[in-house]
């Protein structure tokens, strides 16, 4: 009879199994994160800074208030990734906003100890008289970085010189200084990037 037992009670078992899921399911609707994904609210990216320009003048963020600011994350001694994504968003600003009124484009050095005024300034001239070339202290750069979640460490090469691994994103900031939203450099070409900038500010 015992060992018949736990045979009887399976069906009870299950039936409850299956109460127990419904309601959960429908208990979900009204408890955040139970069953389903919370995508309320913006993420925490970006912050005030106050860095360096290629001009050796500081610049802060509220220098820019009222104007959007789409910002990029590199080094001038970058031998590909870093050019292609400045002229990239150099040929969709182009076609957005080509004196540079409504928005800013900025690159923030993640190499500060190559990255002086004067070679922000020879290197950000390329792409256009718009951009802005941002530079600081090791500390205060990584702190920026940080803000924005971006990622960058050395690696030795050959000869005892150096590169950087580095995110790559192109963040878009508001006229409030607030994250609007980014975009995977290698995932967009200029003609769609004008496009989304067009319809973001």
């Amino acid at each position: 009879m015992s060992r018949r037992l736990p045979l009887v009670l399976l069906p009870v078992a299950l039936i409850m199994a299956l109460v127990l899921g419904y309601y959960i399911w429908q208990a979900s609707d009204g408890l955040p994160g139970l069953g389903r994904v919370v995508s309320e609210g913006t993420p925490s990216i970006g912050g005030p800074f106050t860095l360096i320009d290629q001009d050796g003048r500081k610049r802060s963020s509220a220098d820019f208030r009222g104007r959007y600011m789409l910002i990029y994350f590199g080094y001038s001694y970058c031998p590909d990734v870093c050019p292609t994504t400045l002229a990239l968003m150099g040929d969709a600003l182009a076609k957005v906003d080509p004196k540079g009124a409504r928005i800013v484009p900025i690159f923030i050095t993640i190499d500060p100890e190559r990255d002086t005024s004067a070679r922000m300034k020879a290197y950000v001239r390329a792409f256009g008289p718009q951009f802005v070339g941002l530079t600081g202290d090791v500390k205060t750069i990584g702190k920026v970085a940080g803000d924005y979640r971006v990622y960058f460490t050395k690696h030795p090469l050959d000869g005892g010189n150096y590169g950087m691994d580095h995110s790559s994103v192109i963040f878009l900031m508001g006229p409030d200084g607030k994250f609007i939203g980014y975009w995977d450099d290698t995932a967009i070409g200029p003609d769609k990037l004008a496009q989304e900038l067009r319809e973001k500010t």
